[in-house]
């Protein structure tokens, strides 16, 4: 549960660390001068910082505050583009030029600085054929021309074989 932080009379301390609606401090002040400040001028006084002798209280406008809070929430920061994996997909039976294909895009994500999965999926009879795919598969990774690492080894999992490569620094 998030705790909402609190505002104006839900306050109960005697004196209170305010800085002023423009970010200018105000230094420690009674609550009811910081209330007074806040009402003159339409606005919340808001405990910022609760933990603190004595708490600090910021002058501003709650909604606006609020709106702020919801919006870096929603944006999360975004993913650092090295964290995030792009998927490539190969069949067994894909010839020279579809390899030739994927492994372009295999670059174009590497270059971008992703960390790529390269999976091969096995179906039916192809799945008795796992030295012939894993064979296929390192054929494939010779032919992207980026630098990279693999990750750990080219591994069979359930239905298939892959491997992660990552951009070489």
């Amino acid at each position: 549960m998030e705790r909402r932080p609190r505002l104006n009379n839900q306050i109960r301390v005697p004196e209170v660390n305010a800085i002023g609606p423009e970010g200018e401090k105000l230094g420690v002040v009674p609550l009811h001068e910081a209330l007074r400040i806040a009402g003159e001028r339409n606005f919340d006084v808001v405990e910022v910082g609760p933990t603190a002798k004595p708490p600090v209280v910021r002058i501003m406008d709650f909604g606006k505050y609020q709106y702020q809070q919801e919006r870096s929430q929603k944006k999360g920061g975004g993913k650092a583009p090295g964290q995030e994996i792009k998927t490539v997909q190969i069949t067994f039976k894909a010839g020279e030029h579809d390899l030739g294909i994927k492994a372009a895009q295999a670059d174009k994500f590497l270059e971008k600085g992703h960390r790529v999965n390269v999976a091969m999926k096995l179906r039916g009879r192809e799945k008795g054929m796992v030295p012939m795919g894993r064979t296929k598969l390192e054929h494939f990774l010779t032919l992207i021309t980026s630098p990279y690492e693999l990750e750990g080894q080219v591994k069979g999992f359930l239905g298939g074989i892959g491997g992660l490569i990552k951009p070489r620094k």
